[in-house]
C-alpha cells in the first residue's frame, strides 16, 4: 500500500452480531430443502422419522447466504442448547435460510412462505406448526403470515414467535452509519447500510454521510405493504421475546460523549460519539488524509444506552481502525432492538417511551399476546436459558 492509498479495512455488520472464529460445523440435517432463493434445514425431533411436530424459525440480517453452522452455533452451543431441549420434546426443528440475507424482506418472505406451505404439506398427522424468527426473521415470518391469511391460504401454524425483532424499528448509531459510507476503500460497508434490508429495518437510516437521517422510503413502503396484508397474522397466538431490559433500565451509555476516536494514522481526529437529543448534535466527525466530513442529527432521542438487545458495533469498527492507526473505544456495545421495538409497545421518537418501565404499561398496547423481556440488556439474537425455557413452556399443543 502506498502512503497516498487509503486504507482498506475488514468489512463487518452494522446490523448482526459477530459469527466468531471456528464455528463447528453444524450436524447434517434429516432433509434440506431447496427453495426459490434459500433452504430450510430439518431436523427431526426425537424418535421422529419424518416431519410430524414442526418449529420453523427464520434466519436473520447479514450480508450474502446464511449459514447453518452460525445458526446451530448460536442455538445449540452457547448459554443453553435450545434445539437440544426442543427436539427431546419431538418437536423437528426447521430453519429457514436466505441466498441474499440483505435482500428485499418481501423477497424473502417469500422463501419463508414457500417453507411454511411445504411443512403443511409434507407433514405427518395434523400438528399445528410454530413460525417464526430471530430479528429481521421475525418481520420477514409476520408478513409471510399474514399475506397467507390476506389471501385465504391456511398456513396451519397455531404459534407465531418474534425473537428480538424490530417490529418498531432497528437502531444502528448514525455515526457509525456516516462511517460506512466515508470509508471509500470499503466499499463493502456503504453496501450494507443502503442494503434493501437495512433500509426497510432501520428506524433511522443514513444513505449518504451528507445526507439527513431519516426513514427510508423502502422503510415507508415496506409497512405500507405489511398494513396492506394485515398488519399480523390473526390466527396464532402471538409471542414477543425482547432481549432487553423490561424496567426501564439502560446499558449504561451515556448520551452525547466520545465513543470512538483515532489518534493517529490515515484516519486520524476522526471520532464518533453517542447519540444525544438536540439540534445540530454532531455524532461523527470523519477525517482521512485528504478530506474530512462530518454528521449530525436534530431532536433524535439518545438511543445508545436504551434498553435492548446490543451489538458491539463500536467495538468491531474500532477493532478494525486499529489495524490503520491508534484507536481508542469507550463504549464497545449499544442498544440495536429497543425492548419497546422487539415487543411492538411503543414507537421511538421519545426518551420517555425508550426508557419506560413496561410493568407500567397496559399490556394491551403490545401487538402480542405474551411477551418476555430479559433480565439484563444482552447481546441481539442471544438465546440465553430464561428466553429459551420461556419459548419452550409456549409450544403449540399437539
Amino acid at each position: 500500500m502506498s502512503d497516498q492509498t487509503e486504507p482498506t479495512i475488514e468489512p463487518f455488520g452494522f446490523l448482526a452480531p459477530p459469527a466468531g472464529p471456528g464455528i463447528a460445523p453444524a450436524p447434517t440435517p434429516d432433509e434440506t430443502w431447496e427453495l426459490n432463493g434459500g433452504w430450510a434445514w430439518v431436523y427431526y425431533g426425537d424418535g421422529n422419522t419424518s416431519l410430524t411436530r414442526p418449529v420453523l424459525l427464520s434466519d436473520g440480517f447479514e450480508t450474502g447466504p446464511s449459514s447453518l453452522d452460525a445458526l446451530w452455533e448460536g442455538l445449540e452451543r452457547k448459554d443453553f442448547a435450545f434445539v437440544g431441549e426442543l427436539r427431546r420434546r419431538r418437536r423437528d426443528l426447521v430453519l429457514i435460510g436466505y441466498e441474499d440475507r440483505s435482500a428485499s424482506l418481501l423477497r424473502n418472505a417469500e422463501v419463508a412462505t414457500d417453507a411454511v406451505l411445504r411443512a403443511v404439506a409434507e407433514r405427518t398427522g395434523n400438528a399445528p406448526l410454530l413460525v417464526g424468527g430471530f430479528s429481521m426473521g421475525g418481520l420477514i415470518t409476520r408478513y409471510a403470515l399474514a399475506k397467507l391469511e390476506h389471501e385465504a391460504i391456511d398456513h396451519q401454524t397455531e404459534v407465531y414467535l418474534s425473537f428480538d425483532t424490530p417490529h418498531r424499528g432497528a437502531w444502528v448509531p448514525i455515526g457509525l452509519q456516516a462511517l460506512a459510507h466515508f470509508l471509500t476503500a470499503t466499499p463493502a460497508l456503504s453496501r450494507q447500510i443502503n442494503s434493501p434490508a437495512a433500509r426497510q429495518l432501520l428506524w433511522r437510516h443514513l444513505s449518504a454521510v451528507e445526507d439527513t437521517p431519516s426513514q427510508d422510503p423502502l422503510r415507508t413502503e415496506f409497512l405500507a405493504e405489511l398494513e396492506r396484508v394485515g398488519g399480523w397474522p390473526m390466527r396464532p397466538r402471538k409471542l414477543g421475546v425482547a432481549n432487553g431490559r423490561g424496567d426501564g433500565t439502560g446499558n449504561g451509555v451515556p448520551a452525547g460523549e466520545e465513543a470512538l476516536k483515532v489518534t493517529s494514522g490515515w484516519f486520524a481526529h476522526t471520532a464518533l460519539r453517542t447519540q444525544s437529543l438536540g439540534a445540530a448534535e454532531q455524532v461523527a466527525h470523519l477525517q482521512g488524509l485528504f478530506r474530512k466530513k462530518t454528521a449530525t442529527t436534530d431532536g433524535l432521542p439518545d438511543l445508545d444506552g436504551a434498553p435492548g438487545g446490543t451489538l458491539e458495533t463500536f467495538g468491531i469498527a474500532g477493532d478494525r481502525l486499529k489495524l490503520t492507526g491508534r484507536t481508542e473505544v469507550a463504549y464497545r456495545s449499544v442498544n440495536f432492538v429497543p425492548t419497546i421495538s422487539a415487543l411492538s409497545l411503543r414507537d421511538l421518537d421519545r426518551r420517555e417511551d425508550l426508557y419506560a418501565d413496561i410493568d407500567g404499561i397496559p399490556p394491551e398496547e403490545s401487538d402480542f399476546d405474551d411477551f418476555k423481556f430479559s433480565e439484563t440488556n444482552e447481546s441481539h439474537s442471544h438465546m440465553s436459558e430464561e428466553l429459551g425455557r420461556w419459548i419452550l413452556d409456549r409450544l403449540p399443543h399437539g
